[in-house]
């Protein structure tokens, strides 16, 4: 059997090739999720083999769960964030769209997707006012949201009146964050996805092709999409084992939050990757000058982000009041903000804008998530704990301003 040793040469080239322009756009400051990822990986060996209940069907769905509301907030940070803007109010955001959804459905007795709806209208009215402010007044968004921070903690005050907590009744609702799909389901969600995911892309290398476009090495892609259906599957089948006590306590499946938190994942993304406004969000985020001469809406666009960030955070209030079967004064507080910005930072988002995707708040919320809830597991105390995460969100934050300066160096 013969071997065409010119392919082989090829092959070996452009894989040599791939790596070079990897090497290069990290010496350029374009590292991407790469530090994420290396944690999540650490993390995870880390607490494995220190811990036995880690690795445990019960203990990933409770971190999933557990993580779910600060990961949404942190999805609507990352819009403002590539604008190089902040936003300190998003959680509290949340608790006061939480409560109006709460009390439109308790003390109402309003249809639950009526009051979901009424609640994520009241949180992009909010981004609206404060979006507004920034963009048209070009009043500091630290100086707005740290305003609204205030303001909005008086609001939930006032709304949840003497009694302190609002109590959720809604089946529907409640069952978001706490009950699973079935194992069936659970299987069928997790393949189809997957199927579309590849198929996606996959269609889009082969339409790339056929317009003599440079596309991704397609032994790179498919490397890419194997780890990633192997990560998928298994993670479907650690849901999918018993978790319960049988026979008295039987629980299986996949939590209903993750599709949740996949669905915003694949709209946000399309959102940013496939549409003129995130086309407009990176561009005025990377330089806002440049992007108003090139007729860019500036003010428009940073309106829009501001309330996609509270749009989400309505969301999140749901899910806020789904797991805890209430709401309180206190929804949104607490360190609510800093895990939420820190989820963000630590999956690769930049704090100067322009550089950021969707899924680095996900895998900051996973790292966050992992480090509470394996340190809790060995015991440490919450000193301890918010020690590592404000460390760990220091070192990525260190690492963003370094990887721009080695950008600036390189231009």
């Amino acid at each position: 059997m013969s071997v065409n040793t010119d392919n082989l040469a090829g092959e070996k080239a452009n894989l040599k090739s791939v790596f070079t322009d990897y090497v290069s756009k990290i010496k350029a400051g374009d590292i991407g999720a790469l530090p994420a990822f290396l944690g999540l990986i650490a993390l995870g060996l880390v607490f494995t083999f220190s811990s036995q209940f880690f690795l445990t069907a019960r203990n990933m769905a409770n971190l999933l769960t557990q993580a779910a509301p600060v990961i949404v907030i942190a999805m609507g940070l990352v819009f403002v964030l590539l604008l190089g803007e902040i936003d300190l109010s998003a959680c509290f955001a949340s608790g006061v769209c939480g409560a109006t959804l709460v009390l439109l459905i308790s003390d109402h007795h309003w249809p639950w997707y009526a009051a979901l709806f009424i609640s994520i209208v009241v949180g992009v009215g909010l981004g609206w006012i404060m979006g507004t402010l920034v963009a048209r007044l070009r009043i500091p968004s630290f100086v707005v949201t740290l305003s609204a921070f205030l303001a909005f903690q008086g609001v939930l005050l006032l709304m949840a009146g003497d009694g302190g907590t609002i109590l959720l009744q809604d089946r529907f609702i409640i069952a978001v964050e706490n009950n699973n799909l079935t194992p069936i389901v659970s299987w069928l969600f997790s393949i189809i996805g997957l199927v579309i995911y590849v198929g996606l892309g996959l269609n889009r290398i082969l339409h790339l092709r056929r317009n003599n476009l440079k596309s991704e090495l397609f032994k790179i892609w498919l490397l890419k999409n194997a780890i990633l259906v192997v990560l998928g599957l298994g993670a479907t089948y650690v849901l999918n084992t018993q978790r319960g006590n049988p026979p008295n306590s039987s629980i299986k499946g996949m939590p209903i939050v993750v599709p949740v938190l996949l669905a915003i994942l694949v709209i946000g993304t399309f959102v940013l990757n496939r549409t003129v406004f995130g086309r407009q969000l990176y561009a005025v985020g990377g330089n806002a000058e440049a992007a108003r001469r090139s007729g860019i809406n500036v003010r428009r666009v940073r309106t829009l982000a501001f309330m996609i960030c509270s749009g989400l955070a309505a969301i999140a209030g749901m899910l806020f009041a789904s797991v805890s079967n209430s709401i309180s004064p206190t929804t949104g507080g607490g360190t609510t903000l800093l895990y939420a910005v820190g989820a963000a930072v630590i999956g690769g988002t930049s704090l100067f804008g322009g550089k950021g995707k969707l899924r680095d708040a996900i895998l900051g919320g996973l790292v966050v998530a992992i480090i509470n809830n394996g340190m809790g597991l060995l015991g440490f105390s919450s000193g301890t704990q918010y020690l590592v995460t404000g460390g760990v969100l220091l070192i990525s934050a260190s690492v963003d301003a370094l990887s721009r300066k080695g950008a600036n160096v390189s231009n």
